[in-house]
């Protein structure tokens, strides 16, 4: 049987699951396999590559605007503003909406740590807010709560793939007159059907939409790099001020800014590959389609579910593993050649670094839950139907 069909993945034909003989016949299973996603696109991404070696204009070189206005159609973003990083995307996000000493932004206590670190960084408060049993991301429900007459804005996570409680969480933000913006460094391509029909896409939502470009993203360059997405002119130009030394001409500086690039080379990497991201994400949802299939409807293993109003993209396919079982599994698998990670082993509020916030344990039931139980799966453009099948199968052979 074959499942792909998308010249990214591997075919293979499927074979029964046998012993140690049958491992040396496959190629190694890697969480993240970016040699051979390379060696399909190395034609491309070398002639990239040459050309900016060629014109030597390594910072602020031509592929950059060329990468911006790309990711500006495929977005849907009038304007978009690259940067070194996603944690850089995120500070400079929040610098731009005037946040700072004595505010307080609110967002989730599950999460790579930069989304609160970028508050902590422009001196405001982190304010947390519990996630979902379903879709781990921000309880909508909970949001209210949480806003004070300090909080300037809302930091929604979109975990692992897929968005956030968009529509909620926009309503309570109006109401309430802060500003939103979305960490959508898992999420490029997710989108988001609101209630009456139109679809945004992640990180086009809210005021400012963040992006991370680290190597094992959907898109991924081959480096650091960032970027952030907004419809508002006046926001865009600020942002690009900010990452830019806070400057509009060179040595004039009218704001505090950091310096946050996105160099030509990490650019016109990111040109190529941006071309090949729908082929991409559809390769990692039929890696994924072969997991749901595997391993839904086991006991002690739940598989993650897409959020109702967005489509995922499975940066992640991350599975909770119930009844104490998530280490002891992690183990097994590991025994048998087959890599894992936790994303998030700890929470926000229970990491020394914001011990100042005064959280403690018990505080965030749900995300302190998840990260006990959470276990992420190889999951990549290059997984083959033999090793998805010995992945799944040696799950199951776990013994209870």
């Amino acid at each position: 049987m074959c499942l792909y069909n998308t010249g990214y993945l591997v075919t293979q034909k499927s074979v029964p699951l046998r012993s140690n003989l049958y491992m040396m016949t496959m190629e190694p299973i890697r969480m993240v396999d970016l040699k051979s996603q390379y060696l399909r696109i190395k034609s491309e991404v070398d002639a990239a590559i040459r050309c900016v070696l060629d014109s030597t204009a390594f910072i602020q070189g031509e592929a950059v605007s060329d990468f911006e206005q790309h990711l500006s159609q495929y977005v849907d973003s009038k304007y978009v503003v690259s940067c070194g990083n996603g944690t850089d995307a995120l500070t400079a996000a929040l610098l731009a909406l005037g946040i700072g000493p004595g505010d307080e932004v609110v967002t989730v206590p599950f999460t790579f740590i930069a989304t609160v670190e970028a508050i902590a960084q422009v001196g405001a408060k982190p304010v947390l807010v519990d996630v979902r049993e379903d879709s781990y991301m921000m309880d909508s429900d909970k949001l209210e709560a949480a806003i004070t007459p300090k909080t300037k804005a809302v930091i929604p996570v979109h975990l692992y793939g897929q968005c956030a409680d968009m529509e909620a969480i926009l309503d309570i933000a109006k109401k309430h007159n802060i500003s939103v913006v979305e960490d959508a460094c898992q999420a490029i391509s997710a989108a988001y059907t609101f209630s009456d029909g139109h679809v945004k896409q992640a990180g086009t939502m809210g005021d400012i939409g963040c992006l991370s470009f680290f190597p094992s993203k959907n898109l991924g360059c081959y480096g650091d790099g960032g970027a952030l997405m907004t419809q508002d002119e006046e926001l865009s130009v600020r942002l690009r001020m900010i990452c830019r030394h806070g400057s509009k001409e060179r040595y004039r500086h009218e704001i505090v800014g950091i310096n946050s690039r996105l160099d030509t080379l990490q650019a016109a990497i990111l040109n190529v590959k941006l071309n090949h991201l729908d082929a991409f994400i559809t390769a990692r949802k039929q890696a994924a389609d072969y997991y749901h299939s595997a391993l839904s409807g086991m006991e002690w293993i739940v598989v993650p579910q897409a959020s109702p109003n967005s489509t995922h993209t499975y940066h992640q396919f991350t599975v909770t593993v119930q009844n104490g079982r998530r280490d002891a599994l992690r183990q097994h698998l590991a025994s048998h050649n087959i890599p894992t990670m936790i994303y998030y082993p700890v929470p926000a509020h229970l990491q020394p670094a914001y011990a100042s916030l005064n959280y403690r344990k018990g505080d965030f039931p749900v995300a302190e839950r998840l990260c006990s139980e959470v276990l992420s799966l190889p999951m990549h453009t290059e997984l083959t139907e033999e090793q998805l099948e010995y992945i799944c199968q040696t799950i199951k052979n776990f013994p209870l």
